[in-house]
Protein backbone atom coordinates (compact mmCIF):
# COMPACT_ATOMS: atom_id res chain seq x y z
CA UNK A 1 0.00 0.00 0.00
CA UNK A 2 2.79 2.45 0.91
CA UNK A 3 4.69 1.84 -2.49
CA UNK A 4 1.38 2.63 -4.42
CA UNK A 5 0.90 6.10 -2.57
CA UNK A 6 4.51 7.30 -3.20
CA UNK A 7 3.70 6.43 -6.95
CA UNK A 8 0.96 8.31 -6.76
CA UNK A 9 2.71 11.35 -4.98
CA UNK A 10 5.23 11.06 -7.70
CA UNK A 11 2.71 11.03 -10.50
CA UNK A 12 1.27 14.14 -8.74
CA UNK A 13 3.83 16.36 -8.68
CA UNK A 14 5.29 15.02 -12.16
CA UNK A 15 1.55 16.33 -13.51
CA UNK A 16 1.73 19.31 -11.57
CA UNK A 17 5.34 20.30 -13.15
CA UNK A 18 4.08 19.45 -16.85
CA UNK A 19 1.25 21.65 -16.39
CA UNK A 20 3.53 24.47 -15.10
CA UNK A 21 6.51 23.49 -17.39
CA UNK A 22 4.46 21.63 -20.34
CA UNK A 23 7.33 19.59 -22.40
CA UNK A 24 7.06 21.18 -25.60
CA UNK A 25 8.37 24.38 -24.25
CA UNK A 26 11.47 22.54 -22.97
CA UNK A 27 14.33 23.61 -24.52
CA UNK A 28 16.71 21.01 -25.93
CA UNK A 29 19.86 19.77 -24.09
CA UNK A 30 22.26 22.18 -26.31
CA UNK A 31 20.55 24.54 -25.43
CA UNK A 32 19.94 24.64 -21.93
CA UNK A 33 24.21 24.03 -22.00
CA UNK A 34 24.43 27.22 -23.92
CA UNK A 35 22.32 29.12 -21.26
CA UNK A 36 24.17 27.86 -18.49
CA UNK A 37 27.16 29.04 -20.35
CA UNK A 38 25.99 32.48 -21.09
CA UNK A 39 24.33 32.45 -16.84
CA UNK A 40 27.94 31.69 -16.12
CA UNK A 41 29.62 34.30 -18.15
CA UNK A 42 27.81 36.96 -17.44
CA UNK A 43 29.46 38.18 -14.29
CA UNK A 44 32.64 36.25 -15.25
CA UNK A 45 33.80 38.33 -18.06
CA UNK A 46 31.84 41.33 -16.60
CA UNK A 47 34.66 43.05 -14.94
CA UNK A 48 37.97 41.01 -16.66
CA UNK A 49 36.94 42.14 -20.33
CA UNK A 50 36.04 44.58 -22.49
CA UNK A 51 33.30 42.74 -24.30
CA UNK A 52 31.49 39.78 -22.27
CA UNK A 53 28.87 42.19 -21.40
CA UNK A 54 27.80 42.96 -24.97
CA UNK A 55 28.65 39.36 -25.89
CA UNK A 56 26.11 38.39 -23.50
CA UNK A 57 23.81 40.48 -23.92
CA UNK A 58 23.52 39.40 -27.67
CA UNK A 59 23.95 36.02 -27.27
CA UNK A 60 20.46 36.11 -24.82
CA UNK A 61 19.07 38.19 -27.17
CA UNK A 62 19.15 35.39 -29.94
CA UNK A 63 18.35 32.80 -27.37
CA UNK A 64 15.43 34.55 -26.80
CA UNK A 65 14.33 34.80 -30.46
CA UNK A 66 15.19 30.89 -30.69
CA UNK A 67 13.08 29.74 -27.82
CA UNK A 68 10.51 32.63 -28.07
CA UNK A 69 7.45 30.30 -27.65
CA UNK A 70 8.47 28.59 -24.95
CA UNK A 71 9.70 31.65 -23.46
CA UNK A 72 6.91 34.20 -23.69
CA UNK A 73 3.90 31.78 -22.55
CA UNK A 74 6.18 30.92 -19.43
CA UNK A 75 6.24 34.92 -18.98
CA UNK A 76 2.48 35.11 -19.31
CA UNK A 77 1.94 32.78 -16.67
CA UNK A 78 4.16 35.15 -14.31
CA UNK A 79 2.56 38.63 -15.76
CA UNK A 80 1.00 39.64 -12.48
CA UNK A 81 4.21 39.71 -11.06
CA UNK A 82 6.30 41.22 -13.71
CA UNK A 83 4.03 43.76 -14.52
CA UNK A 84 5.38 46.88 -12.38
CA UNK A 85 9.10 45.78 -13.56
CA UNK A 86 7.81 45.88 -17.17
CA UNK A 87 6.01 48.87 -17.03
CA UNK A 88 9.07 50.89 -15.27
CA UNK A 89 11.79 49.90 -17.96
CA UNK A 90 9.02 50.38 -20.50
CA UNK A 91 8.47 54.20 -19.29
CA UNK A 92 11.83 54.87 -18.80
CA UNK A 93 12.69 54.18 -22.41
CA UNK A 94 9.27 55.99 -23.51
CA UNK A 95 10.84 58.68 -21.63
CA UNK A 96 13.91 58.95 -23.23
CA UNK A 97 12.05 58.83 -26.80
CA UNK A 98 9.91 61.66 -25.58
CA UNK A 99 12.72 63.89 -24.88
CA UNK A 100 14.79 62.60 -28.06
CA UNK A 101 11.85 63.97 -29.95
CA UNK A 102 11.26 67.11 -28.28
CA UNK A 103 14.16 68.49 -27.42
CA UNK A 104 15.99 67.17 -30.80
CA UNK A 105 18.70 64.89 -29.06
CA UNK A 106 21.13 62.76 -30.48
CA UNK A 107 19.67 59.53 -31.01
CA UNK A 108 22.52 57.73 -29.03
CA UNK A 109 20.47 59.24 -25.88
CA UNK A 110 18.02 56.13 -26.47
CA UNK A 111 21.26 53.73 -26.48
CA UNK A 112 20.58 53.09 -22.62
CA UNK A 113 17.07 52.88 -22.17
CA UNK A 114 16.88 50.58 -25.40
CA UNK A 115 19.17 47.98 -24.11
CA UNK A 116 18.01 48.00 -20.50
CA UNK A 117 14.48 47.50 -22.08
CA UNK A 118 16.32 44.70 -24.38
CA UNK A 119 17.46 43.29 -21.34
CA UNK A 120 13.92 41.34 -20.53
CA UNK A 121 15.24 38.81 -23.42
CA UNK A 122 17.31 37.52 -20.47
CA UNK A 123 14.31 36.75 -18.64
CA UNK A 124 12.46 34.76 -21.46
CA UNK A 125 15.68 32.48 -22.61
CA UNK A 126 15.85 31.39 -18.54
CA UNK A 127 12.35 30.84 -18.57
CA UNK A 128 12.79 29.12 -21.57
CA UNK A 129 15.15 26.77 -21.05
CA UNK A 130 15.26 26.90 -17.10
CA UNK A 131 19.08 26.93 -16.43
CA UNK A 132 20.62 25.59 -13.16
CA UNK A 133 20.88 28.51 -10.91
CA UNK A 134 24.57 27.43 -9.70
CA UNK A 135 25.48 28.88 -12.90
CA UNK A 136 24.79 32.30 -11.36
CA UNK A 137 26.16 31.84 -8.66
CA UNK A 138 29.66 29.79 -9.53
CA UNK A 139 29.60 33.09 -12.14
CA UNK A 140 29.50 35.73 -9.34
CA UNK A 141 31.95 33.51 -7.59
CA UNK A 142 34.33 33.33 -10.29
CA UNK A 143 33.59 36.68 -11.09
CA UNK A 144 34.42 38.42 -8.16
CA UNK A 145 37.42 36.00 -7.71
CA UNK A 146 38.81 37.31 -11.43
CA UNK A 147 37.97 40.88 -11.14
CA UNK A 148 39.89 40.63 -6.82
CA UNK A 149 42.80 39.28 -8.44
CA UNK A 150 43.14 41.50 -11.24
CA UNK A 151 42.70 44.44 -9.08
CA UNK A 152 45.25 43.51 -6.31
CA UNK A 153 47.71 42.95 -9.07
CA UNK A 154 47.21 46.81 -10.32
CA UNK A 155 47.42 47.81 -6.80
CA UNK A 156 49.85 46.02 -5.18
CA UNK A 157 52.32 44.27 -7.50
CA UNK A 158 52.03 47.43 -10.70
CA UNK A 159 52.15 50.29 -7.61
CA UNK A 160 49.25 52.04 -9.12
CA UNK A 161 47.43 54.17 -6.40
CA UNK A 162 43.87 53.97 -7.57
CA UNK A 163 43.46 51.04 -10.16
CA UNK A 164 40.38 50.93 -12.12
CA UNK A 165 40.76 47.76 -14.05
CA UNK A 166 39.45 47.98 -17.75
CA UNK A 167 36.92 50.91 -16.74
CA UNK A 168 37.55 53.43 -13.62
CA UNK A 169 38.40 52.73 -9.85
CA UNK A 170 34.88 53.82 -8.32
CA UNK A 171 33.12 51.51 -10.90
CA UNK A 172 35.15 48.88 -10.65
CA UNK A 173 34.84 48.69 -6.96
CA UNK A 174 31.12 49.26 -7.07
CA UNK A 175 30.68 46.37 -9.12
CA UNK A 176 32.97 43.68 -7.71
CA UNK A 177 31.62 44.75 -4.48
CA UNK A 178 28.33 43.87 -5.39
CA UNK A 179 29.42 40.37 -6.72
CA UNK A 180 30.74 40.12 -3.57
CA UNK A 181 27.26 40.74 -1.94
CA UNK A 182 25.28 38.92 -4.06
CA UNK A 183 27.69 35.67 -3.48
CA UNK A 184 27.56 36.19 0.38
CA UNK A 185 23.68 35.70 -0.42
CA UNK A 186 24.76 32.42 -2.23
CA UNK A 187 26.17 30.61 0.77
CA UNK A 188 22.35 30.18 1.97
CA UNK A 189 22.00 28.08 -1.66
CA UNK A 190 25.24 25.77 -0.71
CA UNK A 191 25.31 23.56 1.50
CA UNK A 192 28.17 21.74 3.95
CA UNK A 193 31.60 22.37 2.52
CA UNK A 194 30.61 23.62 -0.19
CA UNK A 195 29.22 27.13 1.19
CA UNK A 196 33.43 27.79 1.25
CA UNK A 197 32.64 28.86 -2.22
CA UNK A 198 30.50 31.67 -1.93
CA UNK A 199 32.18 32.45 0.78
CA UNK A 200 35.51 33.42 -0.87
CA UNK A 201 33.48 35.50 -3.82
CA UNK A 202 31.98 36.85 -0.74
CA UNK A 203 35.70 37.80 0.57
CA UNK A 204 37.06 38.66 -2.67
CA UNK A 205 34.63 41.03 -3.78
CA UNK A 206 35.02 43.22 -0.14
CA UNK A 207 38.73 42.83 -1.00
CA UNK A 208 38.28 43.89 -4.79
CA UNK A 209 36.72 47.02 -3.33
CA UNK A 210 39.67 48.03 -0.55
CA UNK A 211 41.98 47.64 -3.24
CA UNK A 212 40.12 50.75 -5.88
CA UNK A 213 40.64 53.13 -2.59
CA UNK A 214 36.73 53.37 -3.23
CA UNK A 215 35.12 54.69 -0.94
CA UNK A 216 31.28 55.45 -1.25
CA UNK A 217 30.45 51.96 -2.12
CA UNK A 218 30.70 50.74 1.39
CA UNK A 219 27.60 52.35 1.96
CA UNK A 220 25.96 49.17 -0.17
CA UNK A 221 27.90 47.43 2.76
CA UNK A 222 25.58 49.47 5.69
CA UNK A 223 22.32 48.77 3.43
CA UNK A 224 23.12 45.16 3.21
CA UNK A 225 23.33 44.91 7.40
CA UNK A 226 20.08 46.47 7.52
CA UNK A 227 18.81 43.96 5.02
CA UNK A 228 20.35 40.99 7.05
CA UNK A 229 19.06 42.26 10.46
CA UNK A 230 15.56 42.70 8.55
CA UNK A 231 15.74 38.93 7.30
CA UNK A 232 17.65 37.66 10.08
CA UNK A 233 15.11 34.58 10.18
CA UNK A 234 16.20 33.16 7.25
CA UNK A 235 20.25 33.14 7.75
CA UNK A 236 19.99 30.85 10.66
CA UNK A 237 23.60 28.61 8.76
CA UNK A 238 26.54 28.85 10.36
CA UNK A 239 28.27 29.20 6.96
CA UNK A 240 25.97 32.33 6.69
CA UNK A 241 27.01 34.14 9.84
CA UNK A 242 30.10 32.96 9.85
CA UNK A 243 31.13 34.50 6.09
CA UNK A 244 28.95 37.54 7.37
CA UNK A 245 31.40 38.21 10.18
CA UNK A 246 34.62 37.70 8.41
CA UNK A 247 33.68 40.00 6.21
CA UNK A 248 33.06 42.86 9.01
CA UNK A 249 36.61 41.92 10.14
CA UNK A 250 38.26 42.04 6.90
CA UNK A 251 36.51 45.53 6.59
CA UNK A 252 36.93 46.43 10.24
CA UNK A 253 41.26 45.31 9.52
CA UNK A 254 41.57 47.73 6.65
CA UNK A 255 41.66 50.26 9.50
CA UNK A 256 44.88 48.95 11.12
CA UNK A 257 46.80 48.40 8.05
CA UNK A 258 47.80 50.98 5.96
CA UNK A 259 48.96 49.72 2.40
CA UNK A 260 44.88 49.54 2.29
CA UNK A 261 44.61 52.99 2.55
CA UNK A 262 41.46 53.01 4.65
CA UNK A 263 42.62 55.43 7.53
CA UNK A 264 43.95 57.69 5.03
CA UNK A 265 40.97 57.71 3.21
CA UNK A 266 38.79 58.21 5.64
CA UNK A 267 40.59 61.23 6.87
CA UNK A 268 41.31 62.72 3.82
CA UNK A 269 37.60 62.49 3.44
CA UNK A 270 36.86 64.84 6.43
CA UNK A 271 39.77 67.08 5.97
CA UNK A 272 38.24 67.54 2.69
CA UNK A 273 34.59 68.32 3.76
CA UNK A 274 36.53 70.58 6.55
CA UNK A 275 38.79 72.62 4.14
CA UNK A 276 35.45 73.30 1.93
CA UNK A 277 33.42 74.08 4.53
CA UNK A 278 35.76 76.65 6.09
CA UNK A 279 36.41 78.29 2.63
CA UNK A 280 39.06 76.97 1.73
CA UNK A 281 40.26 74.66 -1.93
CA UNK A 282 37.58 72.98 -3.45
CA UNK A 283 39.98 70.75 -5.89
CA UNK A 284 39.84 67.84 -3.54
CA UNK A 285 37.25 64.40 -3.78
CA UNK A 286 35.20 65.87 -1.49
CA UNK A 287 35.31 70.00 -2.61
CA UNK A 288 34.52 68.76 -6.29
CA UNK A 289 31.61 66.61 -5.61
CA UNK A 290 29.96 69.86 -3.42
CA UNK A 291 31.03 72.00 -6.47
CA UNK A 292 28.89 69.58 -8.52
CA UNK A 293 25.92 69.38 -6.55
CA UNK A 294 26.28 73.22 -5.81
CA UNK A 295 25.76 73.32 -9.48
CA UNK A 296 23.57 71.07 -10.34
CA UNK A 297 21.09 72.54 -7.75
CA UNK A 298 21.13 75.88 -9.51
CA UNK A 299 20.62 74.04 -12.94
CA UNK A 300 17.62 71.94 -11.30
CA UNK A 301 15.66 74.75 -10.26
CA UNK A 302 15.86 77.19 -13.56
CA UNK A 303 14.24 73.67 -15.18
CA UNK A 304 12.59 71.19 -12.23
CA UNK A 305 10.38 69.84 -14.39
CA UNK A 306 11.41 69.72 -18.19
CA UNK A 307 15.41 68.92 -17.30
CA UNK A 308 18.04 70.41 -19.73
CA UNK A 309 20.06 68.60 -23.15
CA UNK A 310 23.91 68.34 -22.53
CA UNK A 311 24.75 71.14 -24.40
CA UNK A 312 22.57 73.41 -21.96
CA UNK A 313 24.03 72.35 -19.33
CA UNK A 314 27.79 72.63 -20.51
CA UNK A 315 26.57 76.48 -21.27
CA UNK A 316 25.12 76.77 -18.08
CA UNK A 317 27.78 75.80 -16.09
CA UNK A 318 30.32 77.60 -18.22
CA UNK A 319 28.21 80.62 -17.01
CA UNK A 320 28.48 80.03 -13.44
CA UNK A 321 32.18 79.22 -13.62
CA UNK A 322 32.57 82.45 -15.62
CA UNK A 323 30.00 84.47 -12.49
CA UNK A 324 32.44 83.09 -10.42
CA UNK A 325 29.89 81.17 -8.59
CA UNK A 326 32.01 77.61 -8.81
CA UNK A 327 35.58 76.89 -9.65
CA UNK A 328 36.69 75.82 -12.96
CA UNK A 329 37.99 72.36 -12.82
CA UNK A 330 34.11 70.94 -12.81
CA UNK A 331 33.88 72.01 -16.59
CA UNK A 332 36.19 68.72 -17.21
CA UNK A 333 33.80 66.76 -15.16
CA UNK A 334 31.75 64.24 -17.06
CA UNK A 335 28.78 64.25 -14.62
CA UNK A 336 27.19 65.44 -11.45
CA UNK A 337 28.47 62.55 -9.04
CA UNK A 338 24.90 61.28 -7.70
CA UNK A 339 21.70 59.23 -9.70
CA UNK A 340 19.44 61.51 -8.36
CA UNK A 341 20.90 65.45 -9.32
CA UNK A 342 22.10 63.51 -12.93
CA UNK A 343 18.29 62.65 -13.89
CA UNK A 344 16.81 65.19 -12.12
CA UNK A 345 19.28 67.59 -14.15
CA UNK A 346 18.69 65.93 -17.31
CA UNK A 347 15.18 64.47 -17.63
CA UNK A 348 13.35 66.95 -14.38
CA UNK A 349 11.04 65.52 -11.86
CA UNK A 350 9.29 63.35 -14.47
CA UNK A 351 12.73 61.90 -15.35
CA UNK A 352 13.82 61.19 -11.76
CA UNK A 353 10.18 59.54 -10.83
CA UNK A 354 10.58 57.16 -14.35
CA UNK A 355 14.55 56.21 -13.07
CA UNK A 356 12.89 55.59 -9.80
CA UNK A 357 10.57 53.14 -11.21
CA UNK A 358 13.78 51.09 -12.29
CA UNK A 359 14.95 50.45 -9.04
CA UNK A 360 11.76 50.74 -6.81
CA UNK A 361 9.47 47.94 -8.72
CA UNK A 362 12.51 45.53 -8.76
CA UNK A 363 13.16 45.88 -5.00
CA UNK A 364 9.32 45.29 -4.35
CA UNK A 365 9.47 42.34 -6.57
CA UNK A 366 12.20 40.83 -4.72
CA UNK A 367 10.76 41.74 -1.01
CA UNK A 368 7.46 39.96 -1.84
CA UNK A 369 9.41 36.92 -2.89
CA UNK A 370 11.29 37.26 0.74
CA UNK A 371 7.60 37.72 2.33
CA UNK A 372 6.87 34.17 1.56
CA UNK A 373 8.89 33.94 5.65
CA UNK A 374 9.15 30.42 6.84
CA UNK A 375 7.20 29.05 3.33
CA UNK A 376 10.37 29.64 1.03
CA UNK A 377 12.75 27.46 0.38
CA UNK A 378 16.46 28.78 0.56
CA UNK A 379 17.30 28.47 -3.31
CA UNK A 380 14.38 31.29 -3.54
CA UNK A 381 15.10 32.74 -0.67
CA UNK A 382 19.45 33.46 -1.78
CA UNK A 383 18.32 34.31 -4.94
CA UNK A 384 15.62 37.05 -3.47
CA UNK A 385 18.26 38.55 -1.31
CA UNK A 386 20.49 38.46 -3.97
CA UNK A 387 18.40 40.73 -6.64
CA UNK A 388 17.73 43.14 -3.46
CA UNK A 389 21.26 43.76 -2.65
CA UNK A 390 21.91 44.07 -6.37
CA UNK A 391 19.11 46.85 -6.49
CA UNK A 392 20.05 48.29 -3.17
CA UNK A 393 23.83 47.89 -4.12
CA UNK A 394 23.35 50.33 -7.11
CA UNK A 395 20.99 52.84 -5.34
CA UNK A 396 24.08 53.34 -2.60
CA UNK A 397 26.43 53.51 -5.08
CA UNK A 398 24.15 56.10 -6.70
CA UNK A 399 24.45 59.04 -4.25
CA UNK A 400 28.34 59.70 -4.59
CA UNK A 401 28.95 58.31 -8.09
CA UNK A 402 26.69 57.91 -11.06
CA UNK A 403 27.02 54.40 -11.66
CA UNK A 404 24.54 54.61 -14.63
CA UNK A 405 26.72 56.71 -16.58
CA UNK A 406 28.58 54.02 -18.02
CA UNK A 407 26.80 51.44 -20.70
CA UNK A 408 28.53 48.51 -19.35
CA UNK A 409 27.31 49.28 -15.68
CA UNK A 410 24.25 49.78 -16.42
CA UNK A 411 24.08 46.64 -18.57
CA UNK A 412 25.37 45.00 -15.97
CA UNK A 413 22.38 46.08 -13.62
CA UNK A 414 19.71 45.41 -16.33
CA UNK A 415 20.88 42.16 -17.38
CA UNK A 416 21.64 40.78 -14.18
CA UNK A 417 18.24 42.00 -12.81
CA UNK A 418 16.22 39.95 -14.92
CA UNK A 419 18.25 37.13 -14.95
CA UNK A 420 18.06 36.79 -10.96
CA UNK A 421 14.27 37.54 -11.53
CA UNK A 422 14.04 34.68 -14.47
CA UNK A 423 15.52 31.91 -11.75
CA UNK A 424 13.49 33.17 -9.27
CA UNK A 425 10.06 32.40 -11.37
CA UNK A 426 11.83 29.43 -11.60
CA UNK A 427 12.51 27.82 -8.67
CA UNK A 428 8.87 29.21 -7.42
CA UNK A 429 7.48 26.84 -10.45
CA UNK A 430 9.62 23.98 -8.97
CA UNK A 431 8.04 24.93 -5.41
CA UNK A 432 4.85 24.87 -7.11
CA UNK A 433 4.03 28.31 -5.07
Amino acid sequence: MLPVLILQEKLTKKEMNDTLIPRRAEASGAGRAVIHCLVFLLPFLALISNFGVGFCSFAFLIAAIVYRHAGWAAMQRHLGELRGVLIAFGLSFGYALLQMVLRHDLLRTLEKPSREMAAVTVMLAVLACRPSRKALWYGLIAGALAGATFIVYQRWVMGVDRPGGLINSITYGDIVLCMGMMSLAGVLDFKGWRAVWPSLGALAGVIGSIATGTRGGWIAILFALVLFLKYGHFMRGKSFKGTALVVLALLASTWFIPQTGARNRVQEGINDIATYARGGSAYTHMGIRFELWKGAATLIERRPWSGATLPQVRGEMAGLVADGRLDPFILVMPHFHNDVLQELVFGGIPGLLVWAGTLLMPLLFFLKMLKTHESAGAPRVALALAGTLLVLGYFSFGLTEVIFFSVRSTMFYALMLFLIMGLCLNVKDQDGK
